[in-house]
């Protein structure tokens, strides 16, 4: 229940999102510290669905940093280091992240060097070559504008205007493409 967004682009990724929170009960909450997308070290992390797993993601993880070699082949980087961390860490705050059932827990949309990563709650990683990624119950109406030839903005007032689950204010991050570490040999 979200609208994330984020546009793989030559050289960047822009990323938009909505700041509606949602209860269970359907009470809509607001608030400047409740944000759905966070910059960790070379890391914007977005998260959609419950809260939990989004709040240990975005505010308790430690992304492991990739070496020079590693960022050759992010793809292999968040696979073989980056979903074991992120599992650790669930495990370690005692969220049941693999608990079996037909509902979707979480999704995030995970972007280091300018490439965009989706994990499913089975941590399975996704890329798309469209360059258009979203989680949340309003994403497809997003990525469809998007399609279509809307801004990122315009993506994310026309989710709001047909999800009830989205709404602005809206926040903007970008990350510059960048294939090595800073600073390190």
């Amino acid at each position: 229940m979200t609208t994330i967004i984020a546009i793989q682009q030559k050289g960047k990724v822009l990323f938009g999102a909505d700041s509606q929170v949602t209860s269970g009960s359907g009470r809509v909450q607001r608030h400047t510290e409740m944000i759905k997308i966070s910059e960790r070290g070379p890391f914007i992390i977005a998260g959609s669905g419950e809260c939990a797993p989004c709040d240990i993601a975005q505010h308790i993880w430690q992304p492991p940093r990739p070496s020079n070699a590693e960022w050759k082949d992010l793809y292999h980087f968040m696979i073989a280091k980056v979903i074991p961390s992120l599992k650790a860490v669930f495990k370690e705050n005692e969220y049941k992240w693999d608990v079996d059932d037909d509902e979707s827990k979480f999704c995030f949309l995970v972007a280091i060097g300018g490439q965009v990563f989706e994990i499913a709650d089975d941590m399975s990683i996704s890329l798309t070559d469209s360059g258009y990624f979203g989680v949340g119950s309003g994403s497809g109406y997003a990525i469809g504008a998007l399609e279509a030839g809307a801004s990122l903005s315009e993506a994310l007032e026309i989710a709001a205007k047909n999800d009830a689950y989205t709404s602005g204010p809206f926040l903007y991050y970008t990350q510059p493409q960048q294939r090595k570490a800073k600073g390190r040999k």
